[in-house]
């Protein structure tokens, strides 16, 4: 399991953001936008490290997390069925003693940022209707709490994450008044938000998750160490104090539809 560490000179041009719909926030603060669907180990390991990088940042409070919609796979079920090993060895071409070790060497890293999973019993599925919840959250002050529980229902808890009664309970533990949630579930409310960030990420070449957006212009790809998060949030926050273009990116793990490495 390879991480690059250096930041390159590679561009992401804010214009990408405002096509579909999707507005970029003109900064008084540091803006983070985080691309990432909540089916995705690697996404939550990118959360824990950009929470240590953040802890350390001391302009934390002049920071504003947005989590942005992504799915691995929008022609999923509402539930898969059946082995979760199996099924993911059938997709991407690989055994399953394969899945299973690097199944087996993801836990092992998670668990050094403090994250608990138990892959063998995900319960994986479409989760469009997840990110219509997330634009629910955000609206109420309580997207990173209800990411939070998604990311642990799914990875921990086995949860089957595309169900909408799941989504209710969790969303609900997280804070979010249940009622409200199924309400939402209901109708169509945040479709077309959540597809034009989708959209924003295929213009901006996106291919895997998760991806950080710093300041709207420095593209960090994968699940970077916290260092490299560190680094890149002084970058934005320098060019944030100059008014100026600071651009790059990095790449590191990530998930795609190609599954994840």
């Amino acid at each position: 399991m390879k991480e690059r560490r250096s930041l390159s000179s590679s561009e992401r041009h804010p214009s990408h953001f405002g096509r579909g719909g999707l507005k970029l926030r003109r900064m008084k603060k540091l803006s983070v936008d985080v691309w990432s669907d909540v089916v995705c180990p690697w996404c939550a390991v990118g959360k824990r490290r950009l929470e240590a990088a953040l802890a350390k940042f001391p302009h934390r409070a002049d920071v504003e997390v947005v989590w942005r919609a992504f799915e691995l796979d929008p022609t999923a079920p509402r539930v898969a069925v059946g082995d979760n090993a199996e099924r993911i060895a059938k997709k991407y071409g690989r055994s399953r003693a394969q899945v299973e070790e690097m199944t087996a060497q993801l836990t092992r890293l998670a668990a050094i940022e403090g994250l608990d999973f138990h892959l063998d019993r995900s319960r994986s599925g479409n989760t469009f209707d997840a990110h219509r919840v997330l634009h629910l959250a955000s609206e109420r002050g309580l997207q990173d709490a209800v990411k939070e529980r998604f990311f642990r229902g799914y990875m921990t808890e086995g949860e089957a994450i595309g169900e909408p009664e799941v989504l209710v309970r969790l969303a609900a533990e997280a804070g979010l008044d249940p009622e409200e949630v199924r309400a939402t579930l209901a109708t169509d409310r945040y479709a077309d938000d959540v597809r034009d960030e989708e959209r924003a990420a295929r213009e901006m070449g996106i291919s895997g998750v998760p991806f950080f957006v710093i300041g709207g212009k420095l593209g960090v790809s994968g699940a970077q160490p916290t260092e490299v998060l560190l680094r890149a949030l002084e970058q934005g926050w320098a060019s944030v104090e100059a008014a100026t273009g600071a651009s790059g990116g990095s790449e590191a793990a990530v998930c795609g539809p190609e599954g994840c490495g």
